[in-house]
């Protein structure tokens, strides 16, 4: 990711959360470490799960919500033969099977076919709001509501390692996705497909607003960083994240668009830079 020139302590940094943090202690803890107080992250990820957490600083928290609408990333392993009540491995366990049977290319094809547009019930873990409650707080008092089917897409599905002849087998997949989809979910439905229960066993986001793992900090990074006065070289632009065209103009056609003439609009835009 090639980085951009921002005002300090303004801008994207893409942050490596570590294990056993909600993505709000992480948001607290940079805000602590960079002073400011317009902060936020661009996609929440469970305590338990690891990866690229994008953080939005000052005047670039605006653009939240167009960098959570991209696609992301997973690396996820799941495994067969168990069901939980939270669809991952911290869960109550609710069904154990023998699932030694499946084979390699019985997987590797479930898993494939997954690939495309398709529909989701999300689980009741989830941060969704039924009636204002949220579902994972409903799911914690014991209830459980019904939830439709919402449309997702998987852009991209890779095997990466598989491994049979154990009682419950693991496979390990990269997935592309769009935004709202559930991956332990996804790993119950391949189950469901093979006629096993399954849950996922690790998750690891690898992506997110097209910032990689090599272009993250680990939360003592930017600590480090910030102490030596040397964080803006890491911080991104917003908007060059985003897939929006790039217009430029005069200050008389700049205060125009302000106004919203959309002649000055179309010709500045006419005018981008390509």
């Amino acid at each position: 990711m090639t980085q951009a020139k921002t005002h300090s302590c303004e801008g994207v940094l893409a942050v490596w959360k570590p294990a056993g943090w909600t993505s709000h202690d992480v948001v607290a803890k940079a805000r602590r470490i960079l002073g400011v107080k317009r902060i936020g992250h661009t996609g929440t990820l469970d305590p338990a799960v690891t990866g690229v957490l994008p953080i939005c600083i000052g005047r670039a928290t605006r653009m939240v919500e167009y960098l959570q609408e991209l696609p992301k990333t997973y690396e996820a392993t799941i495994r067969f033969g168990i069901a939980t009540d939270t669809e991952d491995l911290t869960g109550e366990v609710l069904e154990t099977r023998d699932a030694g049977e499946l084979s390699e290319g019985a997987i590797k094809e479930a898993i494939l076919s997954f690939a495309g547009d398709i529909m989701q019930v999300p689980p009741m873990v989830s941060a969704l709001k039924v009636d204002g409650k949220r579902l994972y707080e409903l799911a914690r008092e014991g209830v459980t509501v019904e939830r439709p089917a919402r449309p997702v897409t998987i852009y991209d599905i890779r095997i990466v390692d598989i491994k049979t002849g154990v009682p419950q087998p693991e496979a390990s997949f990269s997935v592309r996705c769009s935004k709202g989809t559930y991956i332990r979910t996804l790993c119950v439905d391949i189950g469901r497909k093979l006629g096993f229960p399954a849950a996922m066993a690790v998750l690891k986001r690898t992506e997110s607003a097209g910032l990689a793992p090599g272009d993250s900090l680990t939360l003592e990074e930017m600590a480090e960083l910030r102490e030596r006065g040397a964080l803006g070289s890491r911080l991104i632009q917003a908007d060059s994240l985003l897939p929006f065209p790039l217009a430029t103009g005069d200050a008389s056609a700049a205060s125009n668009a302000r106004q919203g003439e959309a002649d000055s609009v179309r010709a500045a835009v006419a005018g981008a830079r390509p």
